[in-house]
């Protein structure tokens, strides 16, 4: 049984023929290999070998991963009649056991392994439901949805994922972009949705003064609704939610006609843009109060 160690990305091996025996064939007789045929060259490739380095490095050592460079060891490709770039096949007991050409998604790859090589205990375990796993970041997603994205070009649900990474991480524009670029089947998905009206309220910000001054403006005077929305909508896309539904409902509290009813306005499409069902059903009760 192989040692196993801590999880982390695995590096793959370079194979050639002057190591191949040693590195590749050796090995796979007493626990799985995965080869890689790729060529630097090629963006596909090299995106492709990230993401298995990544599914390496989760079966901490039960797994080895290799990459065969076609440029300069055509003749190794050759007997293993490969004809297309990337190619990865999984050898197990001197012989191929699986594989494919070309790309796949992360999940079809781990579904593709876990037909031969059970994962180590723990690893296959919901990251969710792991308290000791951190969740991942906003900027960890963004890269690894391009990551994912580099090497299936033609999974659109992963660009409208990568938009609302963008959105979480802060940056507007970018999430603008990838929205823009969405096929028609998803413009009415509701994430895109709920990231369309993110970005409506991360606009109204251009010209708004930052939250020490608009704080200090109510500080001053409590009736300053414009400075307690323009907080409201600066603690939204700030990603403090429910500090930005309170101030818009202290100014329908204190006036629910101001501005032909905006702060109603802001909540309903505040609604709208949060993914929160507990908190827009708490929040959309406590407008009800105040208006019927």
């Amino acid at each position: 049984m192989p040692d196993l160690q801590p999880s982390s990305a695995t590096t793959a091996v370079d194979i050639s023929s002057a190591n191949f025996e040693a590195e590749l064939l050796t090995p796979s007789m007493t626990r799985p290999v995965l080869v890689i045929f790729w060529t630097p060259r090629s963006e596909v490739s090299v995106a492709l070998t990230g993401v298995l380095e990544k599914i390496a490095g989760d079966y901490r050592g039960a797994l080895t991963l290799t990459r065969i460079d076609v440029d300069n060891e055509a003749q190794v490709a050759s007997m293993f009649g490969v004809r297309s770039i990337p190619t990865v096949i999984l050898m197990r007991e001197g012989q191929p056991a699986d594989g494919f050409a070309g790309t796949l998604p992360e999940a079809e790859i781990r579904e593709l392994l876990a037909r031969h090589v059970p994962p180590p205990p723990g690893v296959d375990e919901d990251a969710a439901g792991d308290p000791a796993k951190p969740a991942e970041t906003p900027a960890q997603a963004i890269a690894r949805l391009q990551q994912e994205i580099a090497v299936a070009p033609e999974r659109a649900e992963l660009k409208l994922e990568l938009a609302v990474a963008f959105m979480q991480s802060g940056d507007a524009k970018s999430a603008s972009a990838e929205l823009d670029a969405l096929p028609a089947s998803l413009e009415n998905d509701d994430r895109a949705k709920r990231v369309r009206n993110q970005l409506e309220f991360a606009d109204l910000l251009k010209d708004a003064p930052p939250i020490a001054e608009l704080e200090a403006r109510i500080a001053r005077d409590p009736a300053d609704h414009a400075a307690r929305d323009l907080l409201g909508v600066r603690l939204l896309v700030d990603g403090k939610t429910e500090a930005g539904l309170e101030q818009f409902l202290a100014i329908l509290q204190a006036d629910r006609n101001w501005q032909e009813g905006k702060a109603r306005k802001r909540l309903i499409a505040a609604f709208l843009a949060i993914d929160d069902a507990d908190l827009v059903g708490r929040f959309r009760r406590r407008m009800s109060s105040l208006l019927y």
